[in-house]
C-alpha cells in the first residue's frame, strides 16, 4: 500500500518538526509547507499550534491557512488540528483580555481553564466515545497535555442525516474540557499526540487510516 501524503502547515509554529516525525513513525509521507495549493492537495493536512491563540491565528492568516482548511473541508478532505491548532477551529479565543477571532469551523469560545494549577501540563486520561475512530484501541491510554485554555463546551447542533460529532472529554482540577473532536473530515486534539509516546503514534495511525 502507498503511504498517505500529509502536509504539516508551516506558518511558524514551534512544534512542526516533532509533529512531522510522529506522522512519519505512524506511516505517512510527510512534508512541511506554507503553500496553500500544497496544503490543499495532500491526502491529509495537520495544523499544529503552540503558544498564544492570537499568535497562531496571525501565523495561519499569513499563509492563507484558513482558506486552505475551508477548501479541504468543503471537499471532504481530512484535517487534523493539534493543541492551539484545535483551539483556533472555534469562533473566538479569549486570552488575557484579548478576544481574537478564530477560524469559525465550530461555534464556541476558547477560555481559560477554571483549575487551581495552570498550565495543565502532563499526562491525563480521556473519556472517549465507544465509536471513536481516533481512540480505537487506545481509549484507556494517557495522553500528554500542555495548555491553560480550552473549549469547555460544545454548542454545534447537528441534525440527521448528518453524522453527529464524536466528542472526547478530559478533566483537570475539576474543570471539564474537550480533549478531542471528530466531526466528519475535521478532527482535532487538545493534547499533543507527538508527545504522547506509543499511544500518540497509534492515534495518528488511526487518523491516517481515515485518509
Amino acid at each position: 500500500m502507498i503511504s498517505p501524503s500529509v502536509v504539516v502547515l508551516d506558518y511558524g509554529s514551534g512544534n512542526i518538526h516533532s509533529a512531522a516525525k510522529a506522522l512519519e513513525l505512524a506511516g505517512a509521507r510527510v512534508s512541511l509547507s506554507s503553500e496553500k495549493s500544497v496544503a490543499e492537495a495532500a491526502d491529509g493536512l495537520l495544523v499544529p499550534g503552540v503558544g498564544a491563540f492570537s499568535a497562531v491565528m496571525a501565523g495561519i492568516n499569513s499563509v492563507r491557512g484558513g482558506a486552505a482548511i475551508e477548501k479541504r473541508l468543503t471537499g471532504g478532505r481530512p484535517v487534523l488540528g493539534i493543541c492551539v491548532g484545535m483551539q483556533v477551529l472555534f469562533e473566538h479565543g479569549l486570552e488575557r483580555g484579548n478576544d481574537t477571532p478564530g477560524l469559525g469551523e465550530w461555534p464556541g469560545v476558547v477560555t481559560e481553564l477554571d483549575a487551581p494549577i495552570l498550565p495543565h501540563m502532563g499526562w491525563n486520561t480521556v473519556d472517549a466515545p465507544a465509536d471513536s475512530r481516533l481512540f480505537a484501541g487506545i481509549a484507556d491510554e494517557r495522553f500528554y497535555f500542555v495548555h491553560s485554555y480550552a473549549a469547555r463546551e460544545w454548542t454545534l447542533e447537528v441534525h440527521d442525516p448528518f453524522p453527529h460529532p464524536r466528542l472526547t472529554w478530559a478533566n483537570h482540577g475539576g474543570d471539564t474540557f474537550l480533549a478531542a473532536v471528530e466531526n466528519g473530515p475535521l478532527s482535532a486534539t487538545q493534547f499533543h499526540p507527538e508527545k504522547s509516546g506509543e499511544a500518540g503514534i497509534r492515534l495518528l495511525k488511526n487518523w491516517l487510516e481515515t485518509l
